[in-house]
């Protein structure tokens, strides 16, 4: 009998899990035949002249400011797929900046879609805007959406990802705070023609099982020079990962495509010698930009607030990643009880495939305030994106901490410069000449003596180096190169460097450009 019972019991398993499988890849062929609709679609739509035509909201909307916007809030008890699952879905109302409404759609587990129409009754009108609620606002569409998972909690749904404006959304992982944003392209970023800036005009969200933790998303982009059909499969955690697929189709000739761009906000903090009247240390998103080149060497750029428009550009061939990352997790170097800047996320980006050859290019905008975005990174491919060629990019988003995931090699920790003058001097060098020390810790670092033969390996391309030292600090831990830079005739100094043992590298390279005119 208990034979027989244990083989009942292994063919009912055998059944459920095959039945699991078979939804799963009827689901998956759903979805996959979704998204080719999807890029027909924005294929089709390249081939015709770009049509700019929105939906007209009403002034009482447009010309709200950013506190009235606010005073309009969704009503949970309305979210999407509410009491059905893990993930649920919340409602961002057209108006003040974000004047250009999405439609949205809901696919069922049966691949059926369905459009979701805006419904007024979905908000409080509360405070200043309370009259709106008077306005007949049928048929407006929705200005972007939220997502919800119980993330750091069993008991409340948390919101971890937002699509609002344009093409940018934002994501946290778990124990965060939003900070920088993700778009879903950049087009012409930093030429003095001006940006262009695509939208994502149309999504679908497909609902998840009850007891999934992901869910998948497909996005419409379309802009004056192409279209693009998106797919985001999200997975939220402790460090929530997005693998996405964009599909894009050329309508005009892009001068420069910028993939996977990420953007943030740098004002002052470490080596930056923004002269801030503040009380806080540090004021960032981001404190810099990492990249893991195709060779395998790790590089770190800090940030800078610059007096003038900086565009940096790092060449490299089939890249395996890089991000934007706030690298001091700990209160006590930001001081912002409000902001927790210490809490805002670091995203790195992997590429699924090669990317060939192409430059990782950052642009630093002069900013007097926090408020503005003012730091930007993405991938430029090489080969431009010419009218009628379409091109397919396949890479995955994740949010993390300090150091870029499966990074072994120690990180720099801090970077500071200063006049390079000895106190009591007779005759100390000019006020261009710059004093740098650049702190290491991490693995590789732990547990090796002082008195081990670890070297410098520094370049500049322009100047002098003076006195280069490497010393092991009293902590044990952390690890310093010290150096003077003596300019040469006002011009940048790209300086690379990196401490060695017996020839392997210890540490990722550290990569700074000084410019002896700007002093801020």
């Amino acid at each position: 009998m208990e034979t027989c019972d244990m083989t009942l019991l292994t063919r009912f398993l055998a059944l459920a899990l095959g039945s699991m499988v078979a939804m799963d890849a009827a689901e998956a062929s759903s979805n996959e035949a979704l998204y080719d609709t999807i890029t027909d679609r924005a294929e089709r739509l390249a081939g015709e002249p770009y049509d700019d035509a929105a939906p007209e909201i009403p002034a009482a909307l447009t010309e709200l400011d950013y506190d009235q916007y606010r005073q309009i809030r969704f009503r949970p008890e309305h979210a999407i797929w509410r009491d059905q699952g893990l993930f649920e879905v919340q409602l961002f109302h057209p108006g003040f900046l974000y004047d250009r409404p999405v439609d949205l759609n809901l696919v069922n587990a049966d691949g059926e879609v369905h459009h979701l129409p805006f419904e007024a009754s979905h908000f409080r009108y509360d405070g200043d805007v309370a009259d709106l609620a008077k306005l007949e606002l049928d048929d407006l569409g929705y200005a972007g959406f939220r997502l919800h998972y119980p993330l750091n909690s069993g008991e409340y749904r948390d919101e971890f990802m937002v699509f609002l404006g344009a093409s940018y959304f934002r994501m946290v992982g778990r124990g965060q705070g939003y900070g920088l944003s993700t778009r879903g392209l950049a087009i012409d970023t930093a030429e003095p023609h001006g940006e262009e800036f695509p939208a994502f005009r149309e999504f679908w969200l497909v609902k998840p099982e009850p007891d999934a933790t992901h869910m998948t998303l497909f996005a419409l982009l379309d802009s004056p020079s192409l279209t693009g059909a998106y797919r985001f499969d999200i997975a939220p955690g402790s460090q929530t990962v997005v693998d996405t697929e964009a599909r894009l189709f050329a309508r005009e000739d892009v001068a420069k495509l910028g993939v996977a761009p990420l953007t943030s906000m740098f004002m002052h903090g470490g080596i930056a010698s923004y002269p801030a009247d503040d009380y806080r240390l540090r004021v960032h998103d981001s404190s810099g930009l990492a990249l893991h080149t195709g060779s395998g060497e790790r590089i770190w750029r800090p940030l800078s607030n610059p007096e003038k428009l900086h565009i940096s550009g790092l060449q490299d061939t089939s890249p395996q990643g890089f991000g934007l990352i706030q690298r001091p997790r700990h209160f006590d170097g930001y001081l912002d009880a409000e902001a927790r800047y210490e809490k805002r996320p670091s995203e790195w980006v992997t590429p699924l495939g090669d990317w060939g050859k192409g430059r990782l290019e950052l642009v630093e905008i002069p900013s007097d305030s926090e408020a503005n975005d003012n730091i930007t990174a993405y991938w430029v491919p090489e080969q431009p994106l010419k009218a009628g060629q379409s091109r397919t990019f396949r890479y995955r988003l994740r949010t993390f901490g300090a150091t870029p995931p499966d990074q072994r090699l120690a990180h720099v920790i801090r970077t500071r410069q200063g006049w390079g003058a000895t106190p009591g001097q007779d005759n100390p060098p000019p006020a261009s000449q710059r004093h740098f020390i650049v702190d290491f810790q991490g693995p590789s670092l732990e547990d090796l003596d002082a008195d081990q033969p670890v070297e410098m390996r520094l370049t500049t391309s322009k100047g002098e180096i003076l006195e280069p030292r490497v010393q092991r600090l009293p902590d044990g831990d952390t690890w310093r190169a010290n150096f003077r830079l003596a300019p040469e005739d006002g011009t940048p100094a790209d300086m690379r460097l990196a401490l060695m043992l017996h020839g392997e590298p210890l540490t990722e390279t550290w990569n700074y450009v000084w410019y002896p005119n700007e002093r801020r």
